[in-house]
C-alpha cells in the first residue's frame, strides 16, 4: 500500500489523516484499514512541514493511522528503510549530503553502503 503522510515516527508509526489544526477538517477514510491488512506500507511525503519542521520524528504527535506499520519512506528528499536497527538511507538527492538529511530529520539515521543518488 502507498499512503501519503503527515508524521512518521521512528518505529513506523504512520500519522496522516488529521494534523490537529483547527482549521482543516480531519480526513478519516480508509487508511487506518488499508495499514491494518497490508503487508508492506510506503509513505509518500515532503521531508519536512512547510514550516521546515521533520516529518520523520521519534514520536508521532498527530493522531495514528498505525503503530509500527510503515516500511519505507519515500520523501522529497531520500528513501528511508525502518529497520529493526532503526531508520536506514536507501538513497538521497543529487546535490544533498548526509549530513544536510540528517539535519532535516529528527530521529537518528544510517546510511546504507550501497545507498544511491537519485536525480533532482
Amino acid at each position: 500500500v502507498i499512503l501519503g503522510g503527515y508524521q512518521v515516527g521512528a518505529y513506523g508509526d504512520l500519522a496522516n489523516w488529521d494534523t490537529g489544526r483547527e482549521d482543516p477538517i480531519p480526513a478519516v477514510g480508509g487508511a487506518m484499514d488499508l495499514v491494518a491488512g497490508a503487508r508492506r506500507i510506503f509513505v509518500m511525503m515532503q521531508h519536512v512541514d512547510r514550516d521546515g519542521r521533520p516529518k520523520i520524528v521519534p514520536e508521532c504527535t498527530y493522531p495514528l493511522t498505525g503503530k509500527a506499520v510503515v516500511d519505507r519512506i519515500y520523501s522529497a528528499l531520500a528513501i528511508i528503510d525502518i529497520t529493526p536497527d532503526g531508520l536506514r538511507v536507501r538513497a538521497m538527492v543529487r546535490g544533498l549530503d548526509f549530513a544536510m538529511l540528517q539535519a532535516r530529520t529528527a530521529v537518528d539515521l544510517k546510511l546504507d553502503d550501497a545507498w544511491i543518488e537519485l536525480a533532482p
